[in-house]
């Protein structure tokens, strides 16, 4: 069950028992503490949110430690489809970042998403916002995310996980 709470005209915010949560006894068994923004506007996304909170949970590398509450929001770049919706997961992971890169598109893959142009509609979407307060500017994988601190689809849940 979800609660609803209208922030404006166009932003919206549930919560639930996964989003937002903290983790009470946290282990730090690994290396690399990362930010990881979700989001998704095809299907029932809330489900799928819960379904990877699951999925990272069991996941041997990876300790989840924080998410935030799921911002609901417009689109933007193509504007043209359903809003999205959007919560922050503070995580973490034993991998270096490019392999963990590698099993968040995964993941994406898992849950059914298909990249068929920019900003296209998608069922999940996961980026590295940040990675152990790392830079790295390759063709692949850019840290800090470009751009994060203008979308506030990034910055709203962000500031629940801080």
């Amino acid at each position: 069950m979800y609660r609803k709470r209208k922030l404006n005209d166009y932003l919206t915010s549930f919560s639930s028992l996964r989003f937002p949560y903290v983790k009470k006894y946290p282990k730090n068994i690994h290396r690399y503490e990362t930010f990881i923004g979700i989001g998704g506007n095809v299907g029932d996304v809330k489900r799928r949110f819960e379904q990877l909170f699951i999925i990272l949970q069991k996941e041997k590398r990876i300790e989840l430690l924080r998410t935030s509450l799921i911002l609901k929001n417009p689109p933007f770049g193509y504007k043209q489809q359903d809003d999205f919706l959007n919560a922050i997961i503070v995580l973490k992971t034993s991998m270096q970042a490019r392999r963990f890169l590698s099993y968040l598109l995964h993941l994406e893959k898992r849950f059914g998403r298909k990249r068929s142009f920019a900003n296209a509609p998608r069922t999940l979407d996961l980026d590295i916002i940040f990675f152990d307060n790392r830079t790295v500017q390759t063709e692949a994988l850019q840290l800090p995310h470009p751009h994060w601190y203008k979308r506030e689809s990034v910055v709203i849940p962000l500031v629940e996980v801080l």
